[in-house]
């Protein structure tokens, strides 16, 4: 049983493996010849080596001067040949590593763009982010210190080896007595740093995402004083990575110097059995020379050997981690293929069930019809499913039952693409990217002019208040637009949205601890939104609900009501103790 799980995780290796490399097919030429590299590198390696025993038997001993200074200019024309090789070989394969996963990191950031919404429900963004980053630098690795380099170091240990068994094979086993304790040493270290190395990867990606959140929640942490508590937290996940490569630090602290008494005892080896045979002719000096490079050389691969299987493990590991973010099905389908030059705006949802988890209702049944160029206003108790409506007419989220129409067509027929462009979306909670308003306008689209951004703010009424910003539309907002006000971000998402010249305008109508100048330009800018297009809205502001010409009350996923103002505020139902509420309060907003 262990030994058929042990071929399947090989199994399962090599096709890892396999799928990294295919990362490398535009490349096969530098790849190629990286190989080739290798084994040149390991053919020349031994042969400085065996120029210097010669060097000693022949030319040393016999007083023979002038073929010592010939031999002595081959071996420095083979040393700076073989350093050549060697950068080279050094800078093709970090070279097709950088250059491969720079293709990795493409697919994968590709991939998280396409993701269905649902997945970053439930995936943290550090974790993302790790994947994204630090784990794809990992497989550089395996190019560069990786798989490359270690069929390189196994090249060479085999030819030093053969080259000494021909040269002197009594020598040779002789000297390579403690290999066995070498090789117990080898597999103890690869797998106390293999599994540390596991347990830092775990402890970055629990970091990144412990890092990514809080910043992110600083103004929740602070505001509710739970700095001690936070930093408890942070204070026990970072000692596990401390703890974790502390674990690969003592395993290099012990290996290195076992490596080290290990040559030593080899070289004492050749020199006990070796030097009586000298004396007594039947061993030169050039060859116990030769010998004593011959071990240097094969204990240098040998002390990084374990360790380069590790980075390999360590950039397969990491490889698994960004395969299962490149073979995650959790995307919405694009199977439409149909690309409407304009649409109307006409929506219509058709017995629509919805939920976010299986078995967890959000919506249930919802039916309506919005004709082109009017408003609808969405009302409702929090959790009532208001926002769901609009989540899924984007197809954003997908749903479960009945469909929804645009024009009479169906969604899904719609190329999405085409679909996402022609609905604008402002939300309450608006998202401002670092960079300028006018970058946050046109999302860094180079194609958009900034008199086309002048015009549409002017339109919105919000040029003057830009402009008195320092640099005007070239203010930096700086991060999630913390330089600007709730309002001052709101208005600018708005000119986000009027810019793309949308069909259908989805608003999550925001007015709530706003200034009274950002209200009155948020209500100008909302009448000028909605002006002639589709509007679906949830409506916070009496004022918006009033002028809508539909409106639906929301409960437990549900419409309860339908109609107008008027027509509701007759009937008396929910709608009526919601407005009659606000009205005794005196206030504005709902």
């Amino acid at each position: 049983m262990a030994k058929d799980k042990e071929k399947r995780k090989k199994l399962i290796d090599l096709h890892l493996l396999r799928r990294i490399f295919s990362f490398t097919r535009p490349y096969s030429k530098t790849l190629y010849l990286s190989m080739t590299l290798s084994i040149v590198l390991a053919l020349l390696t031994p042969l400085r080596p065996k120029l210097i025993e010669l060097s000693v038997d022949k030319y040393i001993n016999n007083k023979l001067l002038e073929g010592l200074i010939w031999i002595s200019i081959i071996q420095l024309g083979m040393l700076i040949i073989e350093s050549a090789l060697r950068f080279w070989f050094s800078y093709m394969t970090a070279w097709l590593g950088q250059t491969s996963v720079n293709d990795m990191r493409k697919a994968v950031f590709k991939k998280v763009l396409n993701q269905d919404i649902a997945y970053y429900d439930k995936s943290a963004i550090g974790t993302l982010t790790t994947r994204t980053i630090n784990d794809i630098e990992a497989v550089n690795d395996v190019f560069s210190e990786g798989i490359i380099s270690i069929v390189a170091d196994v090249l060479i240990i085999i030819t030093i080896i053969i080259v000494m068994l021909f040269d002197n094979w009594q020598l040779t086993l002789i000297s390579l007595i403690p290999f066995p304790i070498l090789i117990v040493a080898t597999y103890w270290f690869k797998e106390a740093v293999n599994k540390s190395f596991q347990g830092v990867r775990n402890a970055v990606a629990a970091l990144n995402a412990f890092a990514q959140e809080h910043i992110v929640g600083m103004y929740i942490v602070q505001a509710f004083a739970a700095e001690k508590r936070e930093m408890g937290k942070f204070r026990k996940i970072n000692k596990e990575h401390r703890d974790e490569n502390i674990k690969a630090i003592f395993a290099y602290s012990v290996f290195f110097p076992i490596v080290e008494i290990i040559l030593a005892l080899s070289l004492g080896l050749l020199v006990w059995w070796g030097a009586p045979r000298m004396l007594g002719g039947t061993v030169t000096q050039g060859t116990i020379v030769s010998f004593i490079l011959y071990l240097n050389l094969l204990f240098r691969p040998l002390r990084m050997l374990a360790d380069k299987f590790n980075v390999l493990q360590m950039g397969m590991i990491a490889g698994e981690r960004v395969f299962g973010v490149l073979d995650s099905e959790e995307y919405m389908e694009d199977n439409g293929s149909y690309i409407a030059k304009d649409i109307k705006g006409e929506v219509t949802f058709n017995n629509v069930h919805f939920s976010y988890k299986e078995g967890v209702p959000v919506l249930k049944g919802v039916s309506f019809n919005l004709e082109a160029g009017k408003t609808m206003a969405v009302v409702g108790h929090t959790g009532a499913g208001k926002t769901s409506i609009i989540s899924i007419l984007n197809r954003m989220y997908e749903i479960q039952d009945g469909e929804i129409l645009i024009d009479g067509r169906n969604i899904k027929d719609y190329d999405i693409h085409t679909l996402r462009s022609k609905i604008g979306i402002v939300l309450q909670d608006v998202f401002l990217f670092s960079g300028t308003i006018f970058d946050n306008i046109t999302l860094r689209n180079s194609e958009i002019p900034l008199a086309r951004v002048e015009e549409v703010c002017t339109m919105l009424g919000i040029h003057t208040f830009i402009m008195q910003l320092p640099g005007g539309y070239y203010f930096d907002v700086m991060e999630r637009g913390n330089t600007l006000s709730q309002g001052q971000r709101q208005l600018i998402s708005f000119a986000r949205a009027l810019l793309y010249n949308p069909s259908i305008l989805i608003l999550d109508e925001a007015t709530s601890s706003v200034d009274s100048e950002s209200e009155q330009l948020i209500q100008h800018a909302i009448d000028t939104l909605i002006k002639g297009r589709t509007s679906i809205v949830i409506a916070h502001r009496l004022s918006t609900i009033r002028m809508a010409d539909k409106i639906i009350v929301m409960d437990k996923g549900q419409i309860i009501e339908s109609g107008n103002h008027q027509s509701l505020i007759a009937d008396q139902g929910e709608y009526y103790k919601l407005y009659t509420a606000v009205e005794k309060k005196k206030v504005e907003v709902l």
